[in-house]
């Protein structure tokens, strides 16, 4: 196909799709409103599924690379009840790989870098996006520039300013408000934490609330202090959300009587706190056949971080859909094939999710018959990996 195609959003989903294109030898622009790949903080770590995000990663030619930046012994979970006590955890085996751990930044260096120079356009901001009435559609940015496309790829997160052409849904807010608190040279400034986090991931649950942290490349640790509250809670309470030690008192009585070490998640943090709501799209989200646009990632199936499974799906999405480009004659045959295949995966996994962030965040205590099978679960990916590349080579 001599085709026109612009990607909104340079996440990992709009990036790897370019880069399955690219190397498929299909032309492709992409278009972000950051100034550059490392323009802002990307956040903090993913772990790369064997059954998802890895498959994205090899049919980007980007596998080898992945694994030279990843880190195996972030597998490592920790499950505590909000006492201390350890209810489950998971040690990763030496060569282990199936969920390594990668800083978002990281990732998203790694995705950009194999794109030639001038396919991403950095510092551009999508101001409206018209119809043309033939399937084409054009595209205005924030810097006066204009571009017309045979197929616009929404892949441009939450909230999407490509959605409202193919759905009215809009993101909801899921009860649930992440704080985020971070820490630096976590080893030597802070040994609690780092004992707490291990190489790899720690939460604590109960009564609706929970303590969850990170741990990312560089000593560095994200801590996430997690309530069921309103979406302003800091508001509603008269909080500047800006004065740190007024927000450290407010969350210390959200969480009197959990154990002490745990409280170190919320007294310990070097610089401020950042509130970040949890958000998502109304399930099942569907929309119909629309000429010469489509959607991917939170653009098209926005979930809760509870199963790693956001990152991980809107990578295969991209992936999913240039090679649908790549195999078929038209742009419509590619959104065909590529919908009816993302959007049934979407609507499972949306449901899945939503099931996970109600038990965790259920009223009472956890318990040890709580705690996720986590080997299972690492050789479920693996397996479904397996599936997938038997299915591959049957093509």
């Amino acid at each position: 196909m001599n085709t026109r195609i612009a990607v909104i959003g340079a996440g990992p989903g709009g990036l790897t799709c370019a880069a399955v294109l690219r190397r498929h030898g299909v032309e492709v622009t992409v278009h972000d409103l950051d100034a550059s790949a490392g323009a802002r903080d990307q956040g903090g770590t993913l772990d790369m599924h064997a059954d998802t995000g890895q498959i994205a990663l090899r049919e980007a030619g980007l596998i080898d690379g992945f694994f030279a930046l990843a880190r195996s012994e972030g597998q490592s979970k920790r499950m505590l009840s909000r006492h201390g006590e350890v209810l489950g955890e998971h040690l990763p085996q030496e060569g282990e790989d199936a969920a390594p751990e990668i800083d978002r930044g990281q990732l998203r260096a790694l995705l950009a870098g194999s794109l030639e120079p001038g396919t991403v356009r950095w510092g551009h901001r999508l101001t409206g996006v018209t119809p043309g009435g033939d399937g084409t559609h054009l595209l205005t940015f924030a810097d006066g520039t204009r571009t017309v496309a045979d197929l616009v790829v929404g892949a441009d997160g939450a909230w999407s300013r490509v959605r409202p052409l193919v759905s009215g849904a809009s993101p909801v807010y899921t009860g649930v408000t992440f704080v985020e608190a971070c820490y630096d040279n976590v080893d030597l400034a802070h040994p609690v934490v780092a004992e707490l986090v291990g190489d790899g991931h720690m939460f604590a649950t109960g009564d609706g609330k929970g303590l969850i942290a990170q741990r990312n490349s560089g000593q560095h640790v994200r801590a996430y202090i997690a309530m069921r509250t309103g979406e302003d809670w800091h508001r509603a309470a008269g909080i500047d959300p800006g004065d740190t030690a007024a927000v450290r008192e407010a969350l210390l009585k959200a969480f009197a009587g959990w154990d002490e070490r745990l409280l170190t998640l919320i007294t310990g943090n070097d610089g401020p706190y950042v509130s970040r709501p949890l958000y998502e799209l109304p399930t099942p989200h569907t929309w119909p056949h629309t000429p010469g646009v489509t959607l991917l990632g939170d653009a098209a199936h926005l979930m809760s971080p509870f199963g790693g499974l956001g990152a991980n799906l809107a990578m295969l999405d991209g992936s999913d859909l240039a090679l649908a480009v790549a195999r078929h004659d038209t742009v419509d045959e590619a959104i065909t094939a590529y919908e009816e295949v993302m959007l049934p995966r979407a609507i499972e996994a949306t449901g899945q999710v939503s099931g996970v962030l109600d038990r965790v965040f259920g009223p009472g205590d956890r318990g040890a018959g709580d705690a996720p099978d986590f080997e299972r679960e690492g050789r479920e990916y693996k397996r479904r990996a397996a599936e997938h590349l038997q299915r591959s080579q049957a093509r």
